[in-house]
């Protein structure tokens, strides 16, 4: 009798760290498991063993309860492979350890821009992510007055949870616009504009700058054509809502009837046009202190800046129509 006792302990403790230390595959099989708030350890370990990553459910719950673990399980989205030890992933689970997709948002990609590329990507719905980007509920939550989240999606590298929604994804990029928002020192030059009328005016200097540091002093035209009460007259608001703008503009888009369009309408735009980086805000509230009202792209990217029409009209002549 004891020596049946003693064989079926020593069975056990085989059992127990055949489980511990040897995965149940070679690392070939990666799963994606899913570990919703609120759930328990027993439901955690019979979706490992689904998986294949873990070789058996109940030593997965032994092992959690005896390291203290099964009240430390952090909720999330993990992926596993099956050469990973319960210890692992384990570790993993305690630590909030959990997979995430690397996104990276351009400076001046507007929100149509932004839903296309999230959703080649697979990680929204395109459609769905447009929807919320005009939902009336999320801007208010979200306090931004406007149309749409245009102008507040952060351009910025994202760590993506693999179960975020388009709504989480939002908050996301509304949330790193706020923090940089609240960083910003303070910088003169922007008047009286309101926080979406310098966003606005950023969008549109971030889709006209071709060179970084020509962004203050484009910055510098429009606020001196804004000032006078002269049309902003900037090529990316034409095309703005019809498809991305790649440098160029024919005359139907100049002549376009659209609330964006600053060939038609005087003043700045209802709202952004793209989502601007905090170099195209600063130059907003910290332009060039110039008298320029002109200026025309060179072949390099580069600006030609005029003070009188006369004076831009010869630019044109001299870097476009030649």
């Amino acid at each position: 009798m004891v020596s049946a006792i003693r064989i079926f302990l020593a069975s056990l403790l085989a059992w127990y760290l055949l489980c511990l230390f040897v995965p149940p595959g070679q690392g070939t099989l990666v799963s994606d498991v899913s570990f919703p708030a609120g759930s328990g350890i027993r439901r955690l370990a019979t979706e490992l063993k689904g998986r294949g990553v873990i070789r058996s459910s109940w030593h997965f719950i032994i092992l959690t309860r005896l390291r203290g673990d099964a009240h430390r399980l952090k909720a999330g989205e993990y992926r596993f492979n099956d050469g990973m030890t319960p210890d692992t992933i384990l570790g993993k689970i305690v630590a909030g350890d959990v997979d995430f997709r690397k996104f990276a948002l351009p400076e001046g990609y507007s929100i149509y821009q932004v839903a296309e590329l999230l959703g080649q990507k697979g990680y929204v719905n395109r459609d769905t992510f447009l929807e919320k980007c005009r939902d009336r509920a999320l801007l208010s939550r979200l306090e931004i007055r406007g149309e749409s989240v245009e102008g507040y999606l952060y351009p910025a590298t994202y760590n993506i949870a693999r179960n975020s929604s388009e709504e989480q994804l939002i908050e996301q990029m509304v949330g790193q616009f706020r923090k940089v928002w609240g960083e910003r020192e303070t910088m003169d030059g922007a008047g009286t504009l309101s926080r979406q009328e310098i966003v606005t005016l950023a969008s549109i200097i971030e889709k006209e700058a071709v060179i970084p540091d020509e962004r203050p002093r484009i910055a510098s035209v429009f606020l001196n054509r804004l000032k006078v009460g002269m049309p902003l007259q900037s090529d990316p608001t034409a095309v703005y809502g019809l498809r991305a703008f790649g440098g160029k503009v024919t005359r139907a888009d100049v002549l376009r009837k659209s609330p964006y369009n600053t060939y038609t309408i005087k003043g700045l735009p209802p709202g952004p046009i793209g989502n601007p980086g905090i170099d195209a805000i600063r130059a907003v509230l910290k332009p060039e202190k110039t008298d320029f009202f002109y200026f025309v792209a060179r072949q390099n990217g580069s600006h030609y800046f005029s003070r009188s029409l006369a004076e831009h009209n010869r630019a044109v002549n001299t870097y476009l129509k030649n």
